[in-house]
């Protein structure tokens, strides 16, 4: 039951297809932290998602698992908290089923008109799998398992998201009313919180950070790493020596200023200077490393600390079982809805 006095759920999740870098940090986890103060939060590992373009790297998700768990311990996801839950998306059976039910009322034109699909299939250059074309009904089932009983909430399930993926809630809430329309009413639907920066773009000016393209500055990066990363990151390419005037609006380096260097006012120091051509890009990047040292110490200690002390496993199997429990209550309702509990059937 969800009611008074209930927190109101967030659930979101990620692939476990590598470690996370800062583009996960300004996309999904800066947000993530403070609503533990306020709701009741499903943080959900997909690696079932994660084979939707992993197929054939199953050791790459195992590892991964592991290091997701880490890095967010690091930043402050705390699973001893009553009301954090740490979900390991395989675990909850109850899962496969729901996305069954799901899409029998799902009409495959939805799957092929969803902009995210269109874009990750063009990219993927060959052939799909049915996994991967359905996977938003894997997604809806993912979110809305979650779902109270909208007879005794109409609460949103809030899914704190990039915006890139804001298509998928829409395809999310679609699938949602379709069920409720032939069923009655089973599911509310979900709203998006989306970070105040949304996305951060790659070290080398591209409009995504990812470890394919090798333009990530990752959480759990060493000093030297760092430093590295950052002295080659791209600035203007017009700019060929200190004393031209250079561009700062989309130049990598200062929308990291931007979103990492507490120094406002160096920020602003900078960006002037920049402009009129009187400081060089050495001096912008050796700023920009300092800040993001001092950004990342504490959570690479913090995740030193966890590597060596954290029960990776129980802390997965707490929060999943948490998770099986309200899948569970959310499937009878749902059967119930679909008679699939075939309530004629006596009993002798």
């Amino acid at each position: 039951m969800f009611g008074i006095g209930v927190k109101q759920r967030v659930l979101t999740g990620i692939r476990p297809t590598g470690a996370l870098h800062l583009g996960h940090y300004v996309g999904a986890l800066k947000q993530w932290v403070p609503l533990q103060n306020n709701y009741d939060c499903f943080f959900l590992i997909a690696d079932v998602q994660a084979l939707t373009t992993h197929v054939d790297q199953p050791k790459l998700i195992e590892t991964s698992v592991r290091e997701v768990v880490l890095d967010w311990l690091a930043v402050g996801l705390d699973p001893k908290k009553p009301n954090v839950h740490f979900v390991m998306q395989s675990w909850v059976r109850e899962l496969t089923e729901l996305t069954m039910y799901l899409s029998m009322v799902t009409p495959f034109s939805w799957m092929e008109s969803n902009p995210t699909i269109q874009s990750e299939r063009a990219a993927l250059r060959g052939e799909v799998s049915a996994g991967f074309m359905t996977y938003p009904i894997s997604q809806a089932a993912d979110i809305l398992f979650v779902s109270p009983n909208p007879q005794a909430s109409k609460k949103e399930i809030l899914v704190p998201v990039g915006e890139d993926q804001i298509p998928h809630l829409r395809g999310t809430n679609k699938v949602a009313r379709a069920f409720n329309s032939k069923y009655g009413p089973t599911f509310v639907e979900c709203a998006p919180l989306v970070g105040e920066v949304g996305r951060l773009v790659g070290t080398d000016g591209q409009a995504k950070m990812s470890k394919s393209l090798d333009n990530a500055i990752y959480l759990g990066d060493s000093r030297e790493a760092l430093k590295k990363r950052v002295m080659s990151m791209f600035t203007d390419p017009k700019r060929v020596r200190a004393d031209v005037p250079g561009t700062v609006e989309g130049n990598p380096v200062f929308i990291y200023h931007d979103a990492f260097n507490s120094n406002k006012g160096e920020v602003e120091d900078l960006k002037t200077r920049y402009r009129k051509g009187t400081v060089g890009d050495v001096e912008v990047k050796q700023k920009l490393f300092e800040a993001l040292d001092k950004f990342l110490s504490p959570i690479r200690e913090k995740r030193e600390k966890a590597s060596k002390s954290a029960d990776e496993r129980g802390i997965l199997e707490q929060g999943t079982g948490e998770a099986i429990k309200i899948a569970q209550e959310t499937l009878e309702r749902v059967r119930s809805a679909m008679h699939l509990d075939y309530p004629s059937l006596r009993r002798m």
